[in-house]
């Protein structure tokens, strides 16, 4: 059942963007467009002098950036993934892998039946991300492989020069799916017959060229941004407007709600304002909120009441949940785990044992069962409100 949003239009949120997610309500989100990470095991910076100044992230990746519970998580519940994980074949791919599977669930939970996301990679990724697509969304449900074709930069010499970037569209359902091809039309060619006089079936019926344009096909030649630009930022990844402006239009109608967990310089939350979608965003660093703020000022000339959270959003579609300890909980996870603490394994009366999230609710953790376990007193104290990889090595379990 679709939800509505529980957070106002026009948030960005500054933080990790898994615990946001997962303060999310279900099926409360129309369109998600994402441009995570590649793993192109590089730093990035944003030019001094420029609009985004300040902002920086890596894309450099070890075990060390992983939560061990997002892999026992993937490997108790997401079979599918998890054989994906196993296929890394470094220790940088694994925990990139980790990192985006975990995120990749909870944007499939927040997406509407109707909904769709469209994942922007390079070839470095690209087919473990396919792969993790498949996983979460189902091969069915793979629309297309888009490539964005750009030109501009250097020529190599040494093999074929790397000018394009890949862009995975899946929907949530076969069945039912936004898709507008008539927003997106282009002009025909100047060389077509068919745009200067349609053409003559051999049947007597004529079809004549759509006044709209012809439909665009899964290869799209948008130019990168010019370094004169008005819309440049400076900021290292940025995206052009016209990208975006193509995809919003093409998977959403006025007034649905576009998420991009991944905004960076905000480029989607612009292009999903200027073409009267609701919006929602979430990015690392705090740059990104100032940059939505000036790049809508500038582009509109008044300031749009934009809400900028560091806080968790509290789930409002979960219903009445019971409390966490409460009796029947306990009961279920006495018998589930044997009697056994979660932590160091040890067996206890019921009364011994203490009710615990997983996730813990600071990190939008929910009172669901399967959120919750027992530990004994000293296990429960150990843990505190951090991840059971922190008990195991604290236990000497790890």
């Amino acid at each position: 059942m679709e939800q509505k949003p529980n957070w106002s239009n026009k948030t960005i949120f500054t933080g990790d963007n898994l615990p946001v997610m997962r303060g999310m309500n279900s099926e409360s989100v129309d369109l998600i467009y994402l441009d995570p990470p590649f793993n192109s095991k590089r730093d990035y910076a944003a030019q001094i002098g420029s609009k985004a100044v300040g902002a920086e992230f890596k894309d450099t990746w070890t075990l060390d950036d992983i939560d061990v519970e997002w892999i026992n998580l993937i490997e108790q519940s997401q079979p599918a993934l998890h054989r994906v994980l196993l296929a890394a074949t470094s220790n940088s791919d694994k925990s990139y892998i980790g990192y985006m599977a975990v995120r990749l669930l909870e944007m499939h939970r927040v997406l509407k039946p109707t909904g769709s996301i469209y994942l922007h990679c390079d070839p470095t990724m690209g087919h473990y991300l396919k792969l993790m697509l498949d996983s979460v969304f189902g091969r069915k449900n793979f629309r297309n492989e888009i490539v964005w074709h750009y030109t501009g930069g250097g020529r190599s010499k040494s093999y074929f020069s790397k000018k394009h970037d890949l862009v995975f569209w899946y929907s949530v359902s076969h069945e039912q799916c936004t898709f507008n091809i008539d927003q997106i039309r282009v002009p025909y060619r100047e060389s077509s017959g068919y745009a200067k006089s349609g053409i003559r079936h051999k049947n007597g019926k004529k079809y004549l060229p759509n006044p709209k344009g012809t439909p665009v096909d899964d290869v799209w030649a948008i130019p990168i941004i010019n370094p004169m630009a008005k819309e440049r930022t400076g900021y290292p990844t940025q995206k052009p407007l016209a990208l975006l402006d193509r995809i919003i239009k093409a998977s959403s109608n006025p007034g649905d709600v576009v998420f991009d967990p991944f905004c960076g310089c905000a480029t989607t939350l612009v292009a999903a304002d200027d073409l009267d979608r609701r919006w929602v965003g979430v990015d690392i660093s705090p740059k990104a909120a100032e940059l939505v703020v000036s790049r809508i000022e500038d582009r509109q000339g008044l300031f749009r009441e934009i809400i900028h959270r560091t806080d968790i959003p509290k789930r409002s579609d979960l219903g009445k949940l019971p409390p966490a300890a409460s009796p029947s909980n306990r009961k279920t996870l006495y018998g589930e785990q044997g009697g056994s603490c979660a932590g160091c394994q040890e067996h206890f009366q019921p009364q011994h044992l203490e009710v615990d999230h997983i996730i813990a609710r600071t990190n939008g953790g929910t009172d669901h069962l399967q959120n919750l376990q027992l530990l004994c007193g000293h296990c429960n104290r150990i843990k505190g409100d951090r991840g059971m990889e922190y008990l195991r090595v604290k236990l000497g379990l790890s």
